[in-house]
């Protein structure tokens, strides 16, 4: 017993090093509690609508898994679907062959086999399971998992999971592609897209033109349309068998795939008193802002004769779960208003932000330290991050008691320093720019009390931004500043993003192009996330608890998953304090289809691989985030048909067009593209087109190679040669007019200089202009009307297949 005490003192005191991993296998004294956790596929229904999906023991989300601290869990998770799965164990500190990262920690459990995971629970709290394979999150494989205190600190009566969730009624890998494709469905049919008309309605197209420069269509929030979404499975739910004057302990968790929510409260307002698990100090709040992957226990009274309502609106006002606690007469929630995406638009170009950040860049495998921040974001002063001068560092920590929070960072940080704090003062201190990436700083002397100014007003999502973005409401119990003499690695994590194709990275380099992030637990480890994009990124580090710089300063509150808005900084730091830490962790965007499309990191402590590993290469982790999507269009219309076929991953695409005038004008095209950046591409292939107009009777092929771009304003440029030395250039562009009509047209210009075929005396050289132009009317996501314009086709109209 006195080794295991030891085991527990050490993980607590957050040293998860040699000696506590030689401890791990001596558990003959802990009390086991065992679960079994089987996974199926079934046929479900949320809506109304059967759909194809994963279950858990059955149901969706899966069964709460009920802990003690101090027990020893074992828990068997069988596969019988015809698919590998995995299980993350998220926000859990526990040895890294268990973390159930398929490939990177953990073996994938094959289609008919069980996997055996065990270890103590060094912690109490609220967290939950999902899985890590591919999609199946989206598709129903996550579950919430509670630990109780081996001693109760907090007064409640009884204790109830709320398990937010997003449902699609779409299979995810089809959720993807149409997210690949560039389609504008989604935000049409939640009725969050912005079209030509309302941005002049409203003054706003020279924000729009500031937008469309930096090649971004508008201010985006949120990716998918989701047809509902639920709390513990439903839309709503009702419990009304609290007693009046019962106190229960809410524990919030939200388990989308993809959403964010603001949660409001009716009648008095409840005591937040735990973040991610962890103990802050209580705070009443009726209405806070939960990211995705993040937890938060609320404790509300039930009233004398009353329920209370609670709403989870989605960010973007696109939808609203319910649940309602006590019975009698409704104590209402607050209804909010949804975000108003063109005046976020408005701000944005006011404060002159430099956005649109390459997602991939032309120099993949290029190392995070080597990054600046400079380059983009706010044209404005961010201040400093700093901590107060009286700051205690010397004392352990324990982790089951502490809080978390965010913070703002210096404008400029260099991304590897070594630095020693002990005599500096940051109050208001900048960093020069061109710092080394190697210099040793002083730490102790400095003052990290409060940022030099806090930007958190602004209104990014139409809505009151303060306190819920900033996590200042938030405040640890305890000191969790580290040790003052432990040397500081700095890394900048500029958050990068491209709508057009859907990739998402940092510092642009997607994960499959990526270095890991080596770290030491000899060292703390301070991540400051640059967000450049529209969208919140919930960003989460396995295995590990990091501080959350905010105002609190040395009372930081501890995360597992720590939001990070839209043009916004929020800084981190972690430590292993003491040993050898182990493993390679992942640390990714919790935004499912964002991790899914590049936005993730490998945090390795350079340490030997799990032997146990060798014969799951991580390769195949880093090629699900590199995955082929595919996709094609049919047009068929009274004057012509057109047919195209993409099928395309982060830097190779293939594609297949063909035209085909009913006047027998006829263009096929076959190419493959290299992406050598966002922006730019270049390509070779062959086209194959008619030499006679309005015949058939003669074909031409020829070989091309040229290069693709898209310019500022979103037009799209191809400028190539073919094997005639015939060069041409085109130009098309496609406009949302109205909420569901795009416009859209196609100028090309072909010259022949006679260089391959000279031309006979006296004629002159060949040069052809097609044009189209149209009009186009969704319906839905797979079908629109056309109606258009061809100077080789005529004119006339039809029917657009999307699959």
């Amino acid at each position: 017993m006195r080794t295991l005490n030891l085991v527990f003192i050490l993980t607590l005191l957050g040293l998860n090093g040699t000696v506590a991993q030689q401890l791990e296998g001596n558990v003959d004294n802990l009390p086991v509690q065992e679960h079994r956790l089987t996974i199926r596929e079934a046929v479900v229904s949320k809506t109304g609508k059967e759909v194809k999906a994963m279950t858990v023991n059955g149901s969706i989300p899966g069964p709460t898994l009920e802990f003690t601290e101090g027990e020893y869990a074992v828990i068997y998770v069988t596969n019988e679907m015809s698919v590998e799965t995995s299980i993350h164990w998220h926000g859990l500190l526990l040895p890294n062959f268990m973390d159930g990262v398929p490939y990177l920690t953990t073996p994938p459990i094959k289609p008919g086999t069980t996997f055996k995971y065990e270890f103590p629970l060094r912690q109490s709290g609220t967290y939950w399971y999902h899985s890590h394979t591919m999609l199946q999150e989206q598709s129903g494989v996550f579950g919430s998992l509670v630990i109780h205190p081996k001693e109760r600190t907090l007064a409640y009566d009884t204790d109830l999971v709320v398990m937010l969730s997003d449902w699609t009624n779409e299979q995810p890998k089809d959720v993807m592609r149409n997210l690949k494709r560039g389609n504008e469905w989604y935000q049409m049919k939640k009725g969050t897209s912005t079209p030509l008309n309302e941005v002049i309605a409203r003054g706003a197209f020279g924000s729009q033109l500031n937008f469309w420069k930096q090649r971004m269509e508008g201010a985006d929030i949120a990716d998918v349309y989701y047809p509902a979404f639920l709390i513990n499975g439903e839309p709503t739910k009702e419990y009304p068998n609290f007693k009046p004057g019962e106190k229960v302990r809410l524990r919030i968790i939200n388990g989308s795939a993809s959403s964010q929510f603001w949660m409001t409260f009716g009648g008095e307002a409840p005591l937040l008193v735990s973040a991610d698990g962890l103990d802050v100090v209580p705070v009443a709040l009726s209405k806070s802002f939960i990211a995705t992957a993040e937890t938060y226990d609320f404790i509300i009274t039930i009233p004398e004769d009353g329920k209370i309502e609670f709403k989870a609106m989605a960010q973007d006002g696109s939808g609203t779960a319910t649940a309602y606690f006590g019975d009698g007469s409704l104590l209402p929630a607050e209804t909010l208003s949804p975000p108003d995406k063109i005046k976020m638009m408005q701000d944005m170009a006011k404060m002159d932000m430099k956005m649109g950040a390459h997602a991939i860049k032309f120099q993949p495998k290029k190392d995070e330290r080597y990054e600046m921040t400079e380059k983009y974001g706010m044209k404005m002063d961010h201040g400093s991050m700093a901590m107060p001068k009286d700051s205690d560092t010397s004392k352990p920590m324990d982790h089951s008691k502490m809080a978390h929070d965010t913070m703002a960072k210096s404008k400029d940080s260099s991304t590897t320093k070594k630095m020693d704090h002990s005599k500096m003062n940051h109050d208001n201190m900048e960093m020069p720019k061109d710092s080394a990436t190697t210099k040793n700083m002083d730490h102790s002397k400095m003052d990290h009390a409060k940022p030099k100014e806090d930007h958190s007003g602004m209104d990014m999502d139409g809505m009151d931004k303060a306190p819920q973005y900033t996590y200042n409401y938030l405040k640890s119990a305890e000191k969790t500043a580290y040790d003052a003499n432990l040397p500081v690695k700095e890394i900048l994590l500029n958050l990068t993003g491209n709508m057009q194709r859907y990739i998402w990275s940092m510092n642009g380099v997607p994960l499959s192009e990526a270095d890991n992030i080596k770290i030491k637990s000899s060292e703390v480890t301070r991540i400051t996330f640059n967000n450049l994009t529209m969208m919140h990124h919930p960003m989460h580090l396995h295995g590990h608890f990091f501080r959350v710089i905010n105002k609190n300063g040395d009372y930081s509150p501890l995360k597992h998953t720590v939001n990070v808005p839209p043009m916004e900084e929020v800084t981190i730091e972690f430590s292993g304090n003491d040993g050898d830490e182990n493993g390679d962790w992942f640390f990714h965007c919790h935004i499912l289809y964002h991790m899914m499309s590049g936005m993730a990191r490998i945090v390795s402590y350079d340490t030997p691989r799990d032997p146990r590993m060798e014969q799951h290469p991580v390769t195949h982790l880093i090629n699900e985030a590199d995955q082929y999507y595919t996709w094609s269009l049919l047009d068929v219309a009274s004057h012509m048909s057109e047919f195209n076929f993409v099928t395309s991953n982060l830097r190779n695409q293939f594609n297949v067009s063909a035209e085909y005038g009913w006047n027998e004008n006829l263009e096929a095209e076959v190419t493959y593209e290299r992406y050598l950046h966002d922006y730019f591409r270049v390509f070779v292939g062959v086209n194959v087109e008619n030499e006679l107009e309005d015949s058939l009777d003669e074909i031409n092929t020829t070989a091309i190679a040229g290069i693709r771009f898209l310019t500022p304003y979103l037009f799209n440029l191809d400028v190539r040669m073919d094997s005639k030395l015939r060069p041409q250039i085109s130009l098309s562009r496609e406009l949302l007019l109205f909420p569901r009509t795009a416009i859209f047209g196609n100028y090309e210009y072909q010259a022949d200089f006679g260089w391959v075929d000279p031309l006979p005396t006296g004629e002159n050289f060949d040069n052809e202009v097609s044009w189209n132009a149209g009009i186009e009317y969704y319906l839905s996501r797979d079908f629109s009307l056309t109606a258009s314009y061809d100077n080789r086709f005529g004119a006339g109209g039809g029917l657009s297949l999307r699959f």
